[in-house]
């Protein structure tokens, strides 16, 4: 990943300018919470955190446990983030990141868009310079029970994991929360976050839909979606993987060919010729991350808890073989994340693992990927439904993403028959292109040039940017400034 040094330095240079303005600011937002509710919150706070950077940076945060399901002892983890300036006027934003099985906090906070960034070689923390959290509050969910440090009480086998208990508990989990943090509740809420989010996402806000029309006031949810890398559609997608594999010169003429002669990906069973073929195509990608295609891979090897992280293309075991771990960057952020998370110091600042489970923290839990119970096999028409009821919805994609490709994105997004109000055509981050944008009668779809699965890893200026347009419903740049 380059990153300019100049942009970085400013950055930086600002929150630590911030950082004594920040000391004096009046907590305006807090000051009409009962006693009770400051003290719950205070429990949440995080004093101080191993490895952070010696200077004071200018935002609160919180973390802990949300109790889901009673019943079933389940409870999920959260980590949230004021904004760093004048939080109390910006929005709220949840991220969430895929798998299934896979740990927002592990993933988007310490890899990707969160303000605290896992540093190279040592398992500490920097002060990510495109942080999200300059534009808004950030809320890190680890989902559904079992993932990160969310635990359940109940085994995977009776209560199996699947997108809609997902889904609900994903719901209870943000009434709860808003109870705990209400002076939040009226702010603008938006949910983000990528990969599996793709159905995570549509099915959540859904179900906001439906409950939001019985809520009461307290329990009203508003909010907005902006989904990254998204897997929503199982045909286009692996039709997408294998098109976009033969146009970067991975696979052969004659692999294509016999992918174009014997695949036919909507049907329920593939024919053998077709697995065979698929099989070859993962030998071709375990040479290289299929997640970033042009980054390399991490020489010191990946961690290797209770998670494969060896991408497998088709319906074999599960699924979602083809929807593990993304690979890039550094690429070894996921072994500084592994580490870092596992530190006994780190878990104790955090409120986390609080239960003494019997498992370390792993960044993907395989079981859970393994026993998903269900999953649609597409989710346009949900999303239909959102963009019909004037949701503002916003896709993005990493154009060097092997796993989701841009590829299989504009053949799903093909597939709802949006009319086109603002065809293709570049945005720009300062004198460059930093992608291309379509804008749909209820959708926008996005490119980001040179990103790979992970947008904000592998591009973070230009996935800010973006996060910063699709909070102001403003189009990126249509020409170099």
């Amino acid at each position: 990943m380059e990153v300019s040094t100049l942009p970085c330095l400013l950055l930086v240079s600002a929150a630590l300018a911030l950082c004594c303005a920040a000391a004096a600011r009046p907590d305006s937002a807090t000051s009409n919470l009962d006693a009770a509710t400051m003290a719950a919150q205070e429990l949440d706070r995080v004093a101080s955190l191993p490895g952070a950077p010696s200077y004071s940076y200018a935002f609160k945060h919180y973390s802990g446990y949300v109790t889901t399901d009673e019943r079933l002892g389940k409870a999920l983890f959260y980590w949230f983030f004021e904004a760093m300036e004048k939080p109390d006027d910006k929005p709220l934003v949840l991220w969430l990141n895929g798998g299934p099985g896979c740990s927002s906090v592990g993933f988007g906070q310490a890899q990707e868009l969160g303000p605290f960034l896992v540093k190279k070689d040592v398992p500490e923390l920097e002060l990510n310079p495109y942080a999200w959290n300059q534009a808004a509050n950030l809320l890190f969910l680890d989902s559904p029970a079992g993932v990160g440090f969310s635990y359940t009480n109940t085994s995977f086998e009776i209560d199996p994991p699947g997108d809609n208990s997902t889904a609900h508990g994903s719901y209870a989990f943000l009434v709860r929360w808003f109870q705990r943090f209400p002076q939040h509740k009226m702010k603008e809420f938006y949910i983000a976050g990528e990969s599996y989010a793709g159905h995570y996402i549509p099915q959540l806000a859904n179900l906001i839909v439906d409950e939001n029309k019985k809520a009461s006031r307290e329990n009203y949810i508003n909010f907005k979606v902006q989904i990254g890398n998204a897997y929503m559609d199982g045909d286009t997608d692996l039709q997408g993987i294998v098109d976009s594999s033969w146009h970067h010169a991975i696979i052969s003429d004659t692999l294509y060919a016999t992918y174009l002669r014997s695949c036919n990906f909507s049907a329920e069973v593939l024919s053998r010729e077709c697995e065979v073929a698929l099989g070859q195509f993962n030998v071709l990608h375990d040479l290289i991350d299929i997640y970033s295609l042009y980054a390399p891979n991490c020489e010191r090897g990946y961690p290797d808890f209770n998670t494969s992280f060896s991408p497998q293309i088709g319906p074999t075991t599960s699924r979602f073989d083809l929807l593990r771990i993304p690979m890039g960057y550094d690429p070894c952020t996921q072994t500084y994340a592994t580490e870092y998370l596992n530190r006994e110091d780190v878990q104790r600042a955090l409120h986390a693992n609080t239960t003494g489970v019997s498992y370390p923290y792993s960044l993907c839990r395989d079981s859970i990927n393994v026993l998903w119970h269900d999953s649609d096999k597409t989710v346009l028409p949900i999303v239909k439904k959102l963009a019909q009821e004037g949701l503002r919805i916003w896709i993005f994609s990493g154009d060097t993403d092997g796993r989701i490709p841009t590829t299989s994105t504009r053949y799903t997004l093909k597939k709802l028959g949006l009319p086109i109000k603002e065809d293709w055509s570049p945005w720009f981050t300062h004198k460059q292109v930093g992608g291309w944008s379509v804008v749909y009668d209820g959708l926008t779809f996005v490119t980001v040039r040179g990103a790979g699965h992970m947008v904000p890893t592998s591009r973070p200026e230009q996935a800010l940017q973006l996060f910063e347009h699709f909070l102001a419903n403003r189009n990126l740049p249509s020409k170099p400034f």
